[in-house]
């Protein structure tokens, strides 16, 4: 059965996600995941211009929560940092790249195999 888009919530962040604007994103994330039942999300990461570790916590908290609500957390990104920091944090199987919102929702992701290849690098 097919999500409807009522129950499809989208958080977007935008500029740097680092330790001074994590607890922001944190809240962003668990207010968009208010309630109970199905849940699905989609986090757009489009805008982010840079991203360290410390958003792992709380986009893996997101997952989790979609997972056990028997839902999902799909991630937007375009930036090859974001990309390298998933595979660094050895998350990148749990939030494979999608290129827009409606790609997400689709479940159509940018990549083959749904691994994302940093520029100049061919896929094994």
């Amino acid at each position: 059965m097919s999500p409807q888009p009522d129950e499809c919530r989208t958080v977007r962040a935008a500029g740097e996600l680092d330790l001074t604007t994590a607890p922001e994103f944190t809240r962003a994330l668990e207010d968009a995941r208010h309630g109970t039942g199905r849940l699905f999300l989609v986090i757009d990461l489009s805008r982010v211009t840079f991203m360290d570790g410390s958003a792992l916590t709380p986009l893996c908290a997101a997952w989790d929560d979609c997972h056990e609500r028997r839902g999902w957390a799909r991630v937007v990104y375009t930036r090859p940092g974001v990309g390298l920091l998933f595979r660094a944090g050895g998350v990148q199987e749990r939030f494979p790249r999608y290129a827009n919102a409606q790609d997400a929702w689709r479940g159509v992701t940018a990549d083959p195999g749904g691994q994302y290849t940093p520029a100049g690098e061919l896929s094994a």
